[in-house]
């Protein structure tokens, strides 16, 4: 229950412009910043990863700089259509289905994390195919950059005043209310005006900056890139364990809810769960597949 001590410790959601500048008639959206700020750094830290020889194999990377440089764009492309269409699947697939236009209203809906994965792996795996580059070796380095983007991804999240926390009394919830989301609903606070955990920031912190320092240190102190697929695997359980534990304190997405009836199950930890044993596989894999070649 909260209580008038509560209510005045309780921190004002900031009143920020979804929109960061205007060129022109064109709006360019946080969102949409957020993404290249994402792909932007962690192409000029792979490519510190890659000039290092000493962190790989062999002392060699498996992967030039150009070849980076040409991953960009399907990283790109992987993410963005991996991202909606899992989205779609997961979490909107009964509204699409009603109104396929609704595919392509992004302010009707949003990106998966998981989809979005997904459609990454499928775009490394198809590009280190085509250019002969070891895949696991691959899926490292994509790896060990991507807490970047999440980061900027959960901070962009918290400026559109989106997938909030669940109602809460701790010291530092907001009220998800500003005047531009008040004035984009149609005058009604989405969020309500009960004070909400900052989940955002909460995610932006684990699946951002303390995945990444993990994942640092694995590369440079460890040099778990010398055993292609420690990196991969160590994040892909990372960020299972990251999200399945932010979920108890965001709120579900409100076409879905809880599942199976409970208080506290959600679509986040059921597609992050099997993540857990993929990411396991991932590590014992390359661990077995160095011991054979030191033998």
């Amino acid at each position: 229950m909260l209580t008038s001590a509560n209510l005045a410790a309780i921190l004002p959601f900031p009143d920020l412009d979804p929109v960061a500048i205007w060129l022109g008639p064109v709006p360019v959206h946080w969102y949409g910043l957020a993404y290249v700020a994402g792909i932007l750094l962690g192409w000029l830290y792979a490519r510190r990863l890659i000039d290092n020889g000493k962190l790989w194999l062999n002392d060699t990377a498996p992967m030039t700089r150009q070849h980076l440089d040409d991953f960009i764009l399907w990283a790109a492309i992987g993410i963005v259509l991996g991202g909606r269409i899992g989205y779609i699947l997961f979490y909107d697939l009964g509204p699409v289905l009603n109104d396929p236009i609704r595919a392509i209203q992004i302010n009707k809906g949003g990106m998966s994390f998981h989809g979005g994965l997904t459609g990454t792996t499928i775009a490394m795996f198809l590009f280190a195919r085509r250019n002969k580059i070891p895949v696991w070796s691959m899926f490292d380095i994509v790896a060990a950059v991507a807490p970047i983007g999440l980061f900027f991804g959960r901070i962009a999240n918290f400026v559109n005043g989106e997938l909030w926390g669940r109602v809460t009394d701790v010291p530092w919830a907001m009220v998800f209310c500003s005047q531009h989301l008040v004035d984009a609903n149609n005058g009604i606070c989405p969020a309500g005006p009960d004070p909400r955990h900052p989940s955002q920031l909460y995610e932006a912190g684990i699946e951002g900056i303390l995945l990444f320092l993990v994942l640092f240190a694995l590369c440079r102190w460890a040099l778990a890139l010398k055993k292609p697929g420690t990196v991969s695997g160590i994040f892909i359980i990372g960020y299972a364990f990251s999200r399945i534990f932010v979920e108890f304190f965001r709120q579900p997405d409100r076409q879905l809810g809880y599942l199976l009836e409970t208080n506290w199950l959600t679509m986040g930890m059921v597609l992050s769960l099997p993540m857990v044993a993929i990411g396991l596989w991932a590590v014992i894999r390359a661990g077995r597949a160095a011991t054979r070649q030191a033998a």
